[in-house]
């Protein structure tokens, strides 16, 4: 079969797809080919699928049964063919574009793949495809919304078409709004208030999980964050979704806001959505800055980690490494205090070298503190001790390294 357009092929996982040849469409240095090419794939985005399929595996492990998946955005269908023949007990892969090139090159790549009795590859506009899975007995056990910019405009025909105790893997790309770049963006996409700080990573996947939490209790469903992640240009969440209204409420629950001084680094949190904020900071009385509302639950589930662990040297992944380091981290964080310190970022305003990273996270735990690494910056930590205890480690460690 011929496209009007240039196309190569590329192995990635298990599998072998058709693509468009993203060099035909860069006129100068620096350009997205991607967005300009005439159906979306993205290189860059192979480690997200990667993970993927882990999770997808270690939740199929956890249900114990067959399981059917769904993509309603799929571009070239590199994403849903791999979970059709890289993860055992899926019995059906849905696909869906509402591009007709890049539907008739997913169906290529599926009968290239030999997968087409499991993988059904549907053109329909994403919102109204997944509608007609919203009946009781046409439920995905799994969707993954991986969209170019922002997944909120399918989230509420994504969680209906969710089976209960079903997993939703969710990506946004649009992080100028989510990290305070673009603050009234994300207000208006999130429904909370983004903070230009160092752990903008972190807020940016705690308001995209508060807003699925909050879409998810309109329906009385509430929801659990077993994993989620930044990389690169995105972030990820996978939740799980219960119905019922006691969970919903639970869901709503675990909502609140980040309280954040600018002057001193102080931070705090404070749950619930009605909750009266402070205005001043205890450390150093400056005006504190809010972050939310957005979830203040868990961003990861160490077990669900540990089955995506084992998972790892079974699959054949050109970005293992890279995986494997963000599960080890992933774990680590999994039982960690919300937010983390960037010890450059105190080293530049109180004007000292840099000390190492795990000295100062050893001076730390020598004061009776936890100290983890964090996944989200390679300079960052996680910790209980409050911001003055932490500027006083860094710099007696600071000092200590002069010497």
């Amino acid at each position: 079969m011929s496209f009007s357009f240039p196309t190569v092929v590329v192995k990635e996982g298990v599998v072998s797809v058709l693509v468009p040849r993203l060099e035909a469409y860069v006129k100068e240095a620096g350009e997205y080919a991607p967005s300009k090419a005439p159906v979306f794939y993205n290189p860059a985005m192979e480690l997200n699928r990667d993970v993927a399929v882990l999770a997808l595996q270690a939740y199929q492990r956890t249900v114990e049964r067959e399981i059917s998946a769904c993509e309603p955005l799929t571009g070239c269908g590199i994403r849903g063919i791999r979970f059709a023949k890289e993860v055992e007990s899926v019995r059906k892969v849905v696909l869906n574009d509402i591009n007709p090139e890049a539907v008739a090159l997913a169906r290529f790549n599926v009968h290239q793949n030999k997968l087409a009795e499991r993988v059904v590859v549907m053109n329909e506009d994403a919102n109204l495809f997944l509608s007609r899975y919203a009946a009781p007995r046409r439920r995905f056990d799994f969707i993954d919304v991986d969209p170019f910019g922002s997944p909120v405009p399918y989230l509420d025909s994504a969680i209906r078409a969710l089976r209960d105790g079903g997993l939703l893997a969710l990506t946004a790309t649009d992080m100028a709004p989510l990290c305070g770049v673009h603050p009234q963006a994300g207000v208006r996409k999130y429904g909370g208030r983004p903070l230009r700080t160092e752990y903008c990573h972190e807020l940016a996947v705690r308001l995209l999980a508060g807003c699925l939490t909050m879409t998810a209790a309109k329906h009385d469903i509430g929801i659990d964050v077993l994993f989620s992640h930044s990389t690169d240009h995105y972030i990820r969440v996978y939740a799980v979704a219960h119905h019922g209204a006691k969970q919903a409420d639970h869901s709503v629950q675990m909502m609140g806001y980040v309280l954040h001084c600018f002057a001193c680094f102080h931070r705090e949190t404070s749950k619930g959505i009605f909750s009266p904020l402070k205005q001043a900071c205890p450390e150093c009385s400056s005006k504190l800055n809010v972050a939310g509302t957005l979830w203040l639950g868990e961003l990861f589930d160490e077990k669900f980690c540990s089955s995506m662990d084992k998972e790892v040297e079974k699959k054949d992944l050109k970005q293992e490494r890279r995986v494997l380091r963000l599960l080890s981290l992933a774990r680590k964080e999994a039982e960690a205090p919300i937010t983390y310190y960037v010890i450059d970022k105190i080293c530049d305003k109180l004007n000292l070298p840099i000390p190492p990273l795990t000295e100062t996270m050893d001076e730390l735990k020598k004061a009776g503190f936890q100290a983890t690494p964090t996944h989200f910056h390679s300079r960052g930590i996680r910790t209980n001790a409050p911001a003055r205890i932490v500027k006083e480690i860094v710099m007696k460690v600071s000092r200590e390294e002069e010497k």
